[in-house]
């Protein structure tokens, strides 16, 4: 096979399996009723676990993080092998392929060709992208994230800080500690490429906590600290 023809397809069929819209699939079938209608609107597991509750909120969770894993286990690395890009990019060859194919995962779940164009921020599935490449840097940024929602109750605001530490991780594990990063000169590029998208796709909800309008999650708001 062709190998563009083969990264082409590797490109499409992450991108259907980003775009499968589960929280609104789930909340359609068991409660009647679309996600988007209720809640902050979105299809994401947030407004999953506001509207559906804990247990399907779990579930929308697992199922969009799940579409960023097999698209760099399964389709990237089943139809991803053999492909070259001699002469033409000075990154590692495979970690492209396995990038584009989770960044296409990311943007079909933001861009959901089954609901119009229109999806989620895209958090868990890059999440679920990024935990097949680069395990270690994620689970610092979801020590992170953990904090941030603990000190302040705002899940968006774990999200971006979560955004801004995978990163800054690959950035000091590389060049601080010399730790041996596969494909950094790759990863580097697209994990800032990609906190890029997430902190836009999160621009509102930055608004909202500058204008302290955000929805505060206060049972995840665990540490509360003191005004002077």
């Amino acid at each position: 096979m062709d190998p563009y023809f083969k990264l082409i397809l590797v490109t499409f069929l992450s991108y259907l399996l980003g775009s499968f819209p589960t929280a609104i699939v789930v909340s359609k079938k068991f409660f009647g009723f679309d996600i988007r209608e209720k809640g902050s609107g979105n299809m994401g597991s947030t407004n999953a676990f506001r509207v559906l509750g804990m247990k399907w909120g779990i579930i929308v969770q697992v199922a969009d993080l799940l579409k960023g894993i097999l698209a760099v286990v399964v389709i990237a690395s089943l139809l991803g092998e053999g492909i070259t890009f001699p002469g033409i990019t000075m990154f590692e060859d495979m970690t492209v392929v396995r990038l584009l194919a989770g960044v296409s995962a990311v943007m079909g779940h933001i861009y959901s060709i089954f609901v119009g164009f229109k999806g989620g921020k895209g958090i868990n599935t890059a999440a679920g992208m990024l935990i097949g490449i680069a395990p270690v840097d994620v689970g610092i940024a979801l020590f992170f994230f953990i904090l941030a929602v603990i000190f302040s109750g705002y899940i968006s605001l774990g999200s971006i800080t979560a955004a801004v530490a995978f990163p800054s991780s690959i950035f000091f594990r590389y060049n601080i500690l010399h730790d041996n990063i596969e494909g950094y000169f790759t990863l580097i590029y697209f994990a800032l490429g990609l906190m890029a998208i997430l902190i836009y796709q999160h621009r509102h909800n930055v608004l909202r906590l500058l204008k302290g309008t955000e929805n505060r999650f206060s049972k995840l708001h665990l540490v509360r600290l003191k005004k002077k």
